[in-house]
């Protein structure tokens, strides 16, 4: 991937760092999060294959619980949506997980909702 394919999927350092991070082995029940171009959504570990490099994960309810206002400083509470969209992600050569079929990224074992308001 050349560098500025890289700059394309994120604009955000907290995605970048995720994105990069060392990801543990997916467990049902743990969070993930969708790591977009500033956002980021919060999703649930629903699915693992035996191998571990698949899983399903699923949209959380993210209910926004400061008093902020437009503020990057965010604090969100979660719960299991069963209507939530799911994707199927799998654990890629270079250790991202990503949608199959997709370029999406994701990072397994931490869950967080953020939207940036200065777009």
């Amino acid at each position: 991937m050349t560098p500025e394919e890289d700059t394309m999927e994120t604009a955000s350092i907290v995605n970048m760092v995720q994105r990069d991070s060392r990801q543990p082995t997916p467990e049902v029940g743990m969070g993930a999060t969708r790591l977009m171009w500033t956002d980021r959504h919060a999703y649930t570990v629903i699915e693992v294959s035996r191998n571990g490099k698949r899983c399903v994960v699923q949209r959380d309810k993210a209910t926004r619980t400061d008093s902020n206002g437009m503020s990057d400083c965010q604090t969100w509470a979660y719960e299991p949506d069963p209507n939530g969209y799911k994707a199927t992600l799998s654990l890629r050569k270079d250790g991202r997980w990503r949608r199959v079929g997709g370029t999406c990224l994701f990072a397994v074992g931490w869950r967080d909702e953020h939207f940036d308001y200065s777009f």
